[in-house]
């Protein structure tokens, strides 16, 4: 499936879920939205925290087209967005047409499922994708680093990869600095402050067999967890999971980073 079909199935509410797995091909993106004023602080804080916030692109105050994708909309294209005020998520919707404002900042963050291709093509197993699940993800110990009203915990994705691929996954993820990369870190969750594998803060969990490693990459849902944090009084983000498609293949993207 092309990316403008998605998108098109998105914006009629023939696609309902989560990204993971669809148009595996192509870059999709975490986004979020936020007052003008946040703006400036929440830039600086991708710049300090670029191993979780990843940026593909910044729109301009009231903009909602995407360069990377022909005739999209920001507002409309992905499945389920989430509605923060002062740190609390107030509201899911399948568009925010009707709460968009002029002064609105858009930002979009890498995200792992852009390297996802490349892994199944190195024959590295994605458990998630064969059941059709969204990635497993937790929020850690991991302090991010501060800027203006920004601050707080990093979020990671989980992936359970065979013993003898794990150094062949780490390699591969790291040729895309600008989508997460390489893992922060591998083996025992409690580690990282996660406590029970098996009930993830987001998405969804996949057995992890004995002869399996837990590996995990930072991920761009950690600005939820910073705005919560923050407190600020509104932002936008796309649902864990259900992402911004773009026209972007991922290998165009990799011959320019």
């Amino acid at each position: 499936m092309l990316p403008s079909k998605l998108r098109a199935d998105i914006r009629s509410g023939k696609h309902q879920t989560h990204t993971s797995g669809f148009c595996q091909n192509y870059v999709q993106a975490n986004l979020v939205v936020l007052p003008k004023e946040y703006a400036f602080d929440f830039l600086l804080f991708t710049t300090r925290n670029p191993k979780s916030c990843p940026i593909v692109e910044v729109l301009e105050p009231g903009q909602y087209q995407s360069k990377y994708a022909k005739e999209s909309d920001i507002r409309r294209d992905i499945p389920l967005y989430h509605i923060y005020e002062h740190g609390k998520l107030i509201e899911t919707k399948k568009s925010i047409e009707d709460v968009w404002k002029d002064d609105f900042v858009s930002f979009l963050i890498g995200c792992s499922f852009t390297f996802e291709s490349q892994l199944i093509k190195g024959n590295i197993p994605l458990r998630h994708i064969e059941e059709n699940k969204n990635v497993a993800m937790y929020t850690t110990n991991i302090q991010t680093e501060k800027a203006g009203v920004f601050d707080g915990p990093m979020v990671v994705s989980m992936r359970p990869v065979p013993n003898s691929l794990v150094q062949k996954a780490a390699d591969i993820t790291s040729l895309f600095p600008k989508m997460h990369g390489s893992p922060v870190h591998i083996g025992d969750p409690t580690e990282i402050g996660i406590q029970d594998i098996t009930k993830p803060d987001f998405g969804d969990f996949v057995e992890i067999r004995e002869d399996e490693t837990p590996m995990f990459w930072a991920c761009g849902v950690t600005p939820q967890a910073v705005a919560q944090h923050a407190k600020i009084p509104n932002m936008i983000t796309h649902s864990p999971g259900c992402m911004f498609v773009t026209d972007w293949k991922n290998e165009d993207y990799l011959h320019e980073t």
